[in-house]
């Protein structure tokens, strides 16, 4: 118990948080003359921190190893899993021109999947299932056509048109399940995308336009029964997220053209999620759904439909090749 403790902790503070002034974008001050242009400057930097969240929740999900609730046991067993997860994106109008006020509209609101590809392979039995040890990787697949207005880094590594992201961490089995004993699993993953675009200031005619890379660290603990073909479970988790931003917004009424790049991105948030699957001899047949929990981020733009502070329900689903 005493090892899960950091993640009951991280979980639960985020019921404790003190409010904060509204955040002031230093890299706007020289457009606060104009409100027009002060505000459009402040649109594009807020959409990367309300996004960048977001981003990370795709790409990471909740259990590393979909519908399983123990390590692999050991030399000699491997999974490898295709998945996909999905959220409710509602993306900005890119038609705002800051002359309403600090409200941007929504354009569109799809539920945004995001396409993986995981391994997990065994590599330490432990002792009774105690301090078993697995190497977890992932493959982050981008097919950013199902999202209008976004694309990624034409240098981005590719399959074919595909653009890629990769992960990389281990899990560790703390208890392996008895009775009505729960097996125990503790994870933690590195996982990175490459810069994706939303908008497009100089040939798309947009009055703003923000781009953001993703370095995610993913931490988590599992706990969950095996019973007959089936595997029930329940987890938390605590991530964090950094990178950086380039920006784009046009000022003067769109006669001027500006780019700011190198905003840095850091932010954190925690989350809980069920996880099942049935566990057929080969094939596994997993889903999860769950919460990341909101978190006020003092932003100085409103995004209609898009809180902060809002929990952003999460699900995934998948099938696992297990030997």
């Amino acid at each position: 118990m005493r090892l899960l403790r950091p993640f009951l902790a991280l979980a639960a503070g985020v019921l404790f948080v003190a409010p904060a002034a509204v955040a002031q974008n230093s890299e706007c001050q020289p457009y606060q003359a104009i409100s027009a242009d002060y505000n459009v400057c402040n649109a594009a930097i807020d959409g990367t921190e309300i996004f960048h969240p977001v981003a990370g929740l795709l790409v990471s999900g909740g259990n590393p190893v979909l519908g399983s609730v123990r390590t692999l046991g050991g030399l000699g067993h491997f999974s490898l899993t295709a998945r996909v997860n999905a959220t409710e994106l509602r993306t900005p109008d890119l038609n705002y021109d800051g002359s309403g006020g600090t409200t941007v509209p929504q354009d569109t609101k799809i539920f945004a999947p995001a396409p993986l590809v995981e391994a997990a392979v065994g590599v330490f039995k432990g002792f009774n299932g105690l301090l078993s040890v697995d190497l977890l990787g992932s493959a982050q697949l981008l097919p950013t056509k199902a999202v209008d207005n976004l694309t990624v880094d034409k240098n981005a590594r590719k399959i074919g048109s595909i653009a890629l992201g990769l992960g990389y961490g281990a899990r560790v089995g703390v208890f392996r399940g008895r009775a009505i004993i729960p097996s125990v699993t503790v994870s933690v993953m590195r996982r990175d995308i490459p810069r994706i675009t939303y908008g497009n200031v100089t040939t798309g005619g947009d009055n703003y336009s923000y781009s953001l890379d993703l370095h995610a660290t993913n931490l988590r603990a599992v706990a969950g029964y095996k019973l007959a073909v089936l595997n029930v479970g329940a987890g938390i988790g605590w991530d964090k997220y950094t990178g950086t931003a380039d920006i784009g917004f046009v000022t003067n009424g769109g006669a001027t053209s500006v780019a700011i790049n190198g905003i840095k991105l850091d932010n954190t948030r925690t989350m809980a999620f069920l996880t099942a699957a049935l566990d057929l001899p080969v094939f596994k047949i997993g889903a999860e759904a769950g919460y990341q929990f909101g978190k006020d981020q003092s932003l100085s733009t409103t995004f209609a439909g898009n809180n902060p502070k809002d929990k952003r329900l999460f699900a995934g689903a998948g099938i696992r090749l297990a030997f």
